[in-house]
């Protein structure tokens, strides 16, 4: 049965080795972020930035967008 993955393109890197173009596609971490809404109002930008990075996420804007991002993304809402 052919695999329905679909394989990321070679491109050569600035030392000469081939490896696979990441940028613009999704990557789903092991583990889904578990903190709650007052993790993310606390949390320092650098932290937020380095999340959203990880799960690909766009991290433009200020601290506060970040957040608002951040909580739309990864916080359930209560049942």
């Amino acid at each position: 049965m052919e695999s329905v993955a679909r394989q990321l393109p070679e491109v050569g890197r600035r030392d000469g080795k081939i490896g696979r173009e990441r940028r613009g596609y999704f990557q789903m971490p092991l583990h889904y972020p578990r903190y709650t809404r007052a993790d993310y109002e606390t949390m320092p930008e650098w932290k937020l930035d380095c999340l959203l990075k990880e799960y690909g996420l766009p991290n433009a804007g200020d601290v506060s967008e970040k957040r608002k991002f951040a909580m739309g993304a990864f916080l359930w809402p209560p049942h």
